[in-house]
């Protein structure tokens, strides 16, 4: 199983600003946590290179280009949150340009999955804006490359605490991107509500799962064996990219979820079975949140393993028949476009 790793140092050169939680010591904790568990040898480092125009211009607007290219050098605040520093637009070409580099290696057979270790993250960001800490969707960029390749169906799974909101709007009518995010709501951004669904050709294709505060591995494990693998592998995408996003995590600072290490190798799991079938196992994940640097290093060896195709530990869940709420509302919403759920 040959795997790749994109961390590239120029990563660590993105300034968020002083005190920001998104901080150049998030990829040490990763890299360290894949060291002591002993998978970062057992991954293919690979360089990164910059995202071309063409390849940007797929998701992005010229000016939105423009305007993080003129970051070059300076400091410049998007908004509140979001802030370039000298080097953080060069970073963000290299960052897109390492996700759409891992779907060509793993589409040419290069690879089998890749995990890309990127800073800055990129499900926030729409086609001309920056936000929510990211400048270019990383994950949107390499979608729209692997569709630019002749692919008919990409599946996107974003368990990001955070609604990826760029990635929805990008593909919103697009039946060719299943975007799937499971959520807090209400939450930052706040947008992710379960009646956001598609529009046009695109509608069932934007499947939102919002979720209360305090969910941990039960309900998330309930949550992905029950509505998103049968919706996933109804879908049989050609590939899989994951927005792997670790601040659901219990100890997260900025969210209020309660996933273990555990956990998020039983989303790893899923991703990994849904690409099971027309995409032959091809899974490329892609670094977005997670500001614990404890999670980041648990939740990113457990996805290193799941990429790996180690086995985990099941997490037991409630037995079958059992009434749920939030199963229910999910089923009641989606049903109509995924027959899988009908059941």
């Amino acid at each position: 199983m040959r795997v790749g790793f994109y961390d590239d140092p120029l990563f660590r050169e993105h300034d968020a600003g002083p005190g920001h939680p998104e901080r150049p010591e998030r990829l040490e904790a990763l890299v360290r946590g894949l060291r002591t568990a002993g998978l970062l040898e057992r991954l293919v480092a690979l360089p990164a290179r910059p995202a071309t125009p063409a390849e940007l211009l797929r998701v992005h607007t010229e000016q939105h280009l423009a305007l993080v290219a003129s970051t070059r050098g300076r400091t410049h605040r998007f908004d509140p949150d979001t802030r370039a520093g000298p080097q953080s637009g060069e970073a963000a070409l290299f960052a897109a340009g390492a996700v759409v580099d891992a779907v060509d290696r793993v589409l040419d057979g290069e690879l089998h999955r890749a995990f890309c270790a990127v800073r800055p993250p990129g499900h926030h960001a729409t086609a001309g804006r920056a936000m929510g800490f990211c400048l270019f969707n990383n994950v949107a960029v390499a979608a729209a490359h692997a569709l630019h390749r002749g692919l008919r169906r990409v599946m996107v799974v974003d368990f990001d605490v955070h609604h990826g909101n760029g990635t929805q709007d990008i593909f919103y009518a697009d039946p060719r991107v299943l975007y799937l995010s499971s959520h807090a709501f209400p939450f930052y951004p706040g947008t992710g509500a379960l009646d956001e669904v598609g529009e046009g050709r695109g509608r069932g294709f934007t499947v939102n799962l919002p979720m209360p505060q305090g969910l941990g591995d039960e309900a998330y494990a309930r949550v992905y064996r029950e509505i998103v693998e049968p919706i996933g592998r109804s879908f049989d995408p050609e590939l899989v990219l994951v927005s792997a996003g670790f601040d659901a995590h219990r100890g997260d600072p900025l969210a209020g979820m309660d996933l273990t290490r555990n956990g998020y190798a039983e989303l790893a799991d899923v991703c990994r079975s849904i690409a099971g079938g027309a995409a032959g196992g091809r899974v490329v994940a892609a670094l977005e949140g997670g500001y614990s640097l404890e999670a980041l290093a648990g939740g990113g060896a457990a996805l290193a393993e799941g990429l790996l195709g180690e086995p985990h530990e099941p997490i037991a869940r409630a037995r079958a028949g059992r009434r749920d709420p939030l199963l229910d509302a999910y089923r009641s919403a989606f049903a109509p476009f995924w027959r899988a759920l009908a059941a």
